[in-house]
């Protein structure tokens, strides 16, 4: 076969791997219990070489959990040992310093055979909704607190599953169905990218994955090294201020674009938190390296060896790597931040590129109902544990307005408030744009939401709260002004904290507005037409269109006039 033959070849085989691994994770989400993986989509997927390498992963899933497990199959391979990976087995972890950043997130791994050999690794997360301990929640002092610790071990071994880690599990969580019902998702999904692999490797007449490995780890190599190599080499430092749990937490980055890497310095960063804040360094490492790639090579397939060039380092004992037993349950709060820390830095040396900060981490809470204590509990009232996924407003970008109620940088979709209502005795009373709340500027950002929560008659619940921008909302880039922070109380005005486990009694509901993104660039230069479209579509008030943005009233009243009578913006 010639040169130019066997290169088409491979990147058929390319294509075909990721729509493999994409087809695991979608096995993933329709096979799962757990509303965060099938609503929410927070899982992720990856085919791996027998050296432990990422070769390609799935579309689905989010930058934290794709980039950490990226790392994790060498842990597996490290700590089982080559001699006992067997065939007909699935390897098990919730590690937080080997995994995917806290006990939440359980991280699956299949050795893939093909005729009685080796030829590589499948893997997969997802985030659980209960692992036991405190429950999800920013209150434990400790990660033995924070829920039950599986260490990389063997859930199958050759076909027989350990019968005796299910009923321990069983045993310490509070949802057992739902989390043994993920946990066989997790092995399904990997035994269906296993079964397209080797169907792949049948049909292209390959006994083993090298050929294709070095194909994709050379060409996504070269690639990025070009991107990093054709920017201008210096240094810059950025730095931003969030809530924290108790006190105000500093991050702060020293960005080098070199020769051949780009390094991201975290020293100057905070200490580790007394509550379940912190970030693992594998954590931090995903999300720093997801910026990166964003701003400067976001077409270049997510691998192994497209990361490697983006270093991260971190002093230990910061809260960017923060070792064990460092509490981490709501590690993504500080790691959502990562990006827009490194973006400070970027967009010194790379102006016009990066967005303004935005809500920054999601904006999750967790219910745990129960029959209310008050009083006799009418029958059929019960316990139950459900997570809420939401969003704040995105940063306004360089050349359009941030987006509306999305993540980013995490990626997770939110959930519809049918399938939360389905999961427990949960109301979701209220749920909207919250209009004002995105950063004006030449371009807005993004807005956030209203929400209004309870629970159903004869229930009460603690409301484990996972907030931030509550005193620090998202600043605004270039002239912008910052997002609207985070308001959190009762609806009868009882004041209600960013984090931690809270109780709501029965009849009481939490009121919730999300933060909006910030703007950017000076919002004298925002077009008339957008502040129109933005006051026809009732994401300015009034007010804003006339006080921060100079319509005139008589454009005002043009707006009310075409709004009326139902003209398109």
């Amino acid at each position: 076969m010639t040169e130019e033959r066997t290169t088409v070849a491979y990147q058929i085989m390319w294509n075909r791997l990721i729509s493999v691994v994409e087809e695991q994770a979608q096995a993933l989400v329709r096979t799962a219990f757990s509303t965060s993986v099938r609503e929410a989509g927070d899982l992720s997927a990856g085919v791996y070489d027998p050296q432990g390498r990422m070769l390609a992963q799935a579309v689905t899933g989010t930058p934290g959990h794709v980039n950490a497990m990226a790392d994790a199959v060498a842990h597996f391979i490290r700590r089982i040992g080559r001699q006992n990976i067997l065939d007909g087995d699935v390897y098990i972890t919730n590690d937080p310093w080997e995994g995917t950043g806290h006990l939440h997130d359980i991280t699956m791994v299949t050795p893939s055979f093909l005729d009685d050999r080796l030829v590589g690794f499948f893997a997969c997360t997802a985030h659980v909704v209960d692992i036991g301990g405190r429950g999800f929640g920013a209150d434990a002092a400790s990660v033995y607190e924070e829920g039950l610790y599986l260490p990389i071990m063997k859930f199958i071994a050759g076909g027989e599953v350990d019968e005796t880690m299910l009923r321990i599990i069983r045993g310490n969580v509070r949802e057992p169905d739902q989390l043994i019902g993920d946990i066989y998702a997790l092995a399904t999904c990997n035994e269906i990218g296993h079964r397209r692999l080797t169907d792949m490797m049948c049909e292209f007449g390959l006994e083993d994955l090298s050929g294709i490995a070095a194909f994709i780890l050379d060409n996504s190599r070269r690639a990025t090294l070009e991107r990093i190599n054709a920017l201008e080499p210096g240094e810059a430092t950025g730095e931003m201020t969030v809530d924290g749990f108790a006190t105000p937490i500093t991050l702060k980055v020293r960005l080098s674009i070199e020769r051949d890497r780009i390094v991201s310095d975290f020293a100057g960063t905070s200490g580790v938190d007394k509550k379940g804040i912190n970030c693992p360094l594998v954590y931090t490492k995903a999300y720093a390296c997801y910026a990166l790639k964003c701003a400067i090579a976001p077409e270049i397939p997510n691998n192994a060896a497209s990361l490697a060039p983006f270093e991260v380092v971190a002093p230990e004992n910061s809260i960017v790597n923060a070792p064990h037993p460092a509490p981490v349950a709501l590690r993504h709060i500080i790691g959502h931040f990562v990006p827009d820390t490194v973006y400070n830095a970027l967009d010194q040396l790379l102006p016009g590129v990066v967005p303004a900060e935005g809500a920054g981490c999601l904006c999750n809470f967790q219910i745990s109902v129960r029959p209310r204590s008050d009083t006799k509990a009418p029958q059929g009232a019960r316990r139950s544990e459900v997570l809420l996924f939401n969003s704040g407003g995105s940063g306004a970008r360089p050349e359009s307005d941030g987006l509306n109620a999305t993540a980013f940088p995490s990626g997770v979709m939110t959930m519809p408030v049918e399938a939360t209502e389905h999961a427990g005795p949960v109301i979701v009373w209220r749920k909207e744009l919250r209009a004002d709340s995105g950063g004006a500027g030449r371009q807005r950002g993004g807005l956030g939401q209203y929400m209004e929560v309870g629970a159903r008659e004869g229930h009460e619940f603690d409301f484990s709260a996972m907030f931030d921008r509550v005193h620090h909302p998202a600043r605004g880039r270039r002239g912008g002004a910052a997002g609207a922070p985070t308001k959190i109380a009762q609806d009868d005005g009882t004041a209600m904290q960013g984090k931690g486990k809270q109780f709501v009694p029965h009849g009481r509901r939490v009121v919730l507005a999300l933060p909006g993104g910030a703007g950017y660039g000076p919002v004298e230069a925002r077009e008339v037409a957008c502040v129109k479209r933005d006051l026809a579509r009732g994401y300015i008030s009034e007010e804003a269109a006339h006080e921060v943005y100079g319509l005139s009233a008589a454009d005002i009243a043009e707006v009310q006039a075409a709004t009326a009578k139902g003209e398109p913006d």
